[in-house]
């Protein structure tokens, strides 16, 4: 070997070369919040809980969400409606508890799926970043969109 070699100056200035080059070409790095990277058009976000034409919640408890969610992230309580309740609920059930564990959660959207009256569905909305494990469990107020009948009158 020569002198050169021993010294490792052929191995040092290739690997500053490479250096070189990665510091000139273009970030792959996206500064969110400031600019968005675009999505997947059949990307998959954070659910909700759907409701009918009139106001009423869709979701019956029936508990397939629950049963095809392969991460069991989906939990609920069934309760049975009360007389003067047929404004908020529509059916003899209804899900008094409804939580999704947003860790648990893979978003392959098969309690989407399952769902006979098209309650849930999965929107483009990305989750947002929290800082405690509490804040990423979502319950049914949270994942209810809004009674449009209660908007239309304020």
């Amino acid at each position: 070997m020569t002198f050169g070699e021993r010294a490792y100056l052929p191995g040092l200035a290739k690997g500053l070369s490479i250096t070189l080059g990665h510091i000139f070409k273009k970030t792959a790095t996206t500064r969110y919040p400031e600019e968005k990277r675009p999505f997947s058009p059949v990307f998959r976000g954070l659910h909700i809980l759907n409701r009918d034409e009139e106001g009423a919640e869709r979701c019956t408890a029936c508990g397939l969400c629950a049963l095809a969610c392969p991460a069991e992230a989906i939990t609920m309580e069934a309760a049975e409606r009360k007389p003067g309740e047929e404004k908020l609920y529509r059916e003899e059930k209804y899900a008094a508890k409804y939580e999704i564990n947003m860790l648990r959660c893979i978003f392959c959207g098969f309690c989407e799926d399952a769902c006979p009256k098209d309650a849930i569905y999965l929107t483009e909305t990305v989750m947002p970043a929290n800082y405690n494990r509490q804040s990423f469990i979502y319950k049914k107020e949270d994942l209810l969109i809004p009674n449009p009948k209660n908007t239309d009158s304020k």
